[in-house]
């Protein structure tokens, strides 16, 4: 991989890992527009190194929650912290499931579906959408709200759901506080990060080739201020009720791969 290439796609991985433009969508539209239904990936050392550093960013974002919560935990008390603690181990039990259990058909899925990923993003424009016009009520996310938007972000597994779109959309729409929504939605992914970072450090497969080293460095670090960016800007944007732009952006990319689709 050359120095550029792995500048790039830190940056993609970056942006994509909080804007809601579903990544996976547009990998599948990239496929396509290749004319190929394999794009080569990259190293599962790369893929490892830029995940890592989507979810070092989130944590260096939310650095003060992260320490509201990490202390309150080890008062090891029935407090607001653990509370909060249980809710994200509750939103990962549908993608956890899903993932494992249904790990083939889910793959099966991302071979040039190009029709599947326009109504997708269709359904991502459509959740954004209303989310925007969503009433902002303060209201804290809730155990069984928690599990709600976990499932969310199960169905976020499909080609042109955006996770991040989905999470937070669908957090709105329960009624729950904008600032709440963005946070419990940036937070509730970085254990799932962490979870299949650790899953691929034990296949066995990672490999790594001599002078590698300026090209995972360079990755990881567009990767890491790219998130940065874009999780905080994430958050002013709907804490302003500005998801309409990400939504008429997700109606115009679904459409024109709609017709994509369907004509060839």
């Amino acid at each position: 991989m050359e120095l550029i290439d792995a500048i790039i796609l830190g940056i993609i991985q970056g942006l994509t890992e909080f804007l809601p433009v579903s990544s996976s969508g547009h990998l599948e539209i990239g496929k396509a527009l290749l004319g190929d239904n394999s794009v080569p990936e990259d190293s599962l050392l790369f893929t490892v190194v830029v995940h890592f550093a989507t979810a070092l960013s989130t944590l260096v974002v939310f650095r003060k929650d992260v320490w509201v919560i990490m202390d309150g935990l080890l008062q090891f008390r029935w407090n607001e912290q653990t509370k909060f603690s249980l809710k994200i181990i509750i939103s990962m039990i549908p993608a956890v499931f899903i993932g494992l259990v249904f790990e083939e058909q889910l793959e099966s899925l991302f071979g040039g579906n190009i029709v599947l990923v326009g109504f997708m993003l269709w359904v991502t424009a459509l959740l954004l959408y209303l989310a925007d016009r969503a009433k902002d009520t303060g209201k804290p996310v809730s155990f069984r709200n928690s599990l709600v938007i976990g499932v969310s972000q199960a169905i976020a597994m499909l080609p042109g759901v955006s996770r991040s779109g989905a999470t937070i959309s669908t957090s709105v729409l329960l009624g729950i506080d904008k600032s709440r929504a963005a946070r419990f939605s940036f937070l509730m992914v970085v254990p799932l990060i962490l979870g299949k970072i650790i899953k691929d450090l034990s296949s066995g497969d990672l490999t790594y080739e001599g002078g590698q080293s300026m090209v995972m460095a360079a990755g990881f670090l567009a990767a890491f201020l790219s998130g940065m960016i874009a999780c905080t800007w994430m958050i002013r944007l709907v804490r302003n009720s500005k998801l309409t732009y990400f939504a008429v952006y997700c109606l115009i990319v679904g459409s024109l791969a709609l017709v994509y689709g369907l004509l060839t």
